[in-house]
């Protein structure tokens, strides 16, 4: 054989090597392509074994929305991609149409598919507020219904959006594009953890933080950090307190002490006055012996009159220190509701006793004087004249008997000539 028709023979064996070694490309297969050109709306890849060309639009780039695509790619960048379609001949910028962000999505797919088999939580930017719920991206779209967002009420979700949560996978369905994902579930279940560590390490007696979380009408619920307890009504203040939301507000900072725990139950009961001074402390300098203050008559007995001087404090005013005057009740001079100035007789602040006096303020009225005269008692039965009657008539006769009667004494005998 000559050398040109072995230089033939070989050209021959070289030209079907290289056909052979170009792989055939398809709809679904996964390529790489070199970037060769970035244009404003595609860049233009060559794929690597096929000796072909092929076009990747910018929404076909990434799952993000894309500004700039010179951003996202430039010419000498490798990419994993997948094919769409072909594209016939005849066109100028390749053969086949390709996405870089369908092959990443079902990456992610796959991922979120596993989380969602292990039961993993997932953190995820919220990229939009829609009506029903929120957007999420994870690398694909998720929705999170607006049930699903929160353990509680939220009217409005726009400050949601730029935040990152976390959220348990509820739904998903790849083929679908479904993607259904749930904050709440995370909220309520750290909120269980909480609540347990809580129950086992709360114990009676104890001071603790919380934050009014409701108001009824029999007391207010505190949020603890993970469970609510209960504040009765008669336990928001020393003073009278007719509802809660007189007292206090949702959302108040407010410290407690632990009255009781029933982990089983998962009750726990507060009071928010045990932590307050009461209102007996330091009395004996509020009310020291001597003073004068100011109340309000509170309740009425048989034996006198409870007056309030202090909110929580109420003393007591016998029935005879209410008036100088005798009176067989103190109902005769009080009625509940009066205000009253009284003075601090006696304090006792270990059995919350203090005896007071409203006559101690009074001026005594001056004693009646009792004038004596003597008297002269004479049966008027027997005379009808009185003492100055028969003295004046004694007189008249004396004058007529020549003056022998001037004196008391004749009087007297004349009285008795008459008596005869």
């Amino acid at each position: 054989m000559t050398e040109f028709e072995n230089n033939q023979v070989e050209n021959g064996e070289s030209m079907a090597d290289a056909l052979e070694s170009f792989q055939e490309v398809n709809v679904g297969d996964i390529v790489k392509g070199e970037v060769l050109a970035v244009e404003d709306k595609q860049a233009i890849v060559g794929i690597e074994g096929a000796g072909v060309e092929g076009v990747v639009p910018v929404k076909e780039l990434s799952t993000l929305p894309i500004e700039d695509i010179n951003e996202v790619v430039k010419v000498g960048d490798v990419l994993e991609l997948v094919v769409i379609s072909t594209i016939g001949k005849d066109k100028e910028n390749g053969s086949y149409l390709l996405s870089k962000r369908r092959l990443d999505a079902k990456k992610v797919w796959e991922e979120i598919e596993q989380d969602f088999k292990d039961g993993k939580i997932i953190e995820a930017p919220v990229t939009n507020v829609v009506k029903g719920g929120l957007v999420v991206d994870v690398g694909v779209r998720g929705f999170v219904p607006a049930s699903m967002v929160e353990d509680h009420f939220v009217a409005d979700f726009e400050e949601y959006k730029g935040k990152t949560l976390a959220f348990k996978i509820i739904e998903i369905e790849p083929s679908e594009n479904r993607l259904i994902l749930s904050h709440k579930a995370v909220v309520e279940s750290e909120k269980a953890v909480r609540k347990e560590e809580l129950l086992n390490s709360i114990h009676d007696g104890d001071i603790v933080e919380g934050t009014v979380a409701r108001l009824t009408d029999f007391g207010a619920f505190v949020d603890l950090g993970g469970i609510d307890g209960l504040v009765h009504v008669s336990e928001i203040s020393h003073s009278h307190v007719a509802k809660p939301s007189d007292a206090l507000k949702v959302g108040d900072k407010v410290q407690v002490k632990v009255l009781s725990v029933d982990p089983e139950k998962e009750r726990i009961s507060l009071s928010i006055k045990d932590t307050l001074p009461g209102p007996w402390s330091d009395i004996e300098e509020k009310a020291a012996v001597g003073t004068v203050l100011d109340g309000t008559v509170k309740r009425l007995t048989s034996f006198g009159a409870f007056v309030e001087v202090f909110p929580g404090v109420e003393g007591l005013v016998h029935i005879s220190q209410i008036s100088h005057k005798h009176i067989a009740t103190p109902h005769e001079v009080l009625h509940e509701g009066d205000e009253v100035k009284v003075k601090v007789l006696e304090v006792n602040p270990e059995e919350h006793r203090i005896a007071l006096s409203i006559k101690a303020l009074e001026e005594k009225p001056a004693e009646e004087k009792v004038v004596e005269e003597d008297s002269y008692d004479l049966p008027e039965e027997s005379t009808g004249f009185t003492m100055g009657d028969i003295l004046g008539q004694a007189l008249s006769n004396s004058d007529e008997a020549n003056d022998e009667a001037s004196t008391s004494e004749d009087a007297e005998e004349i009285v008795k000539e008459d008596e005869e």
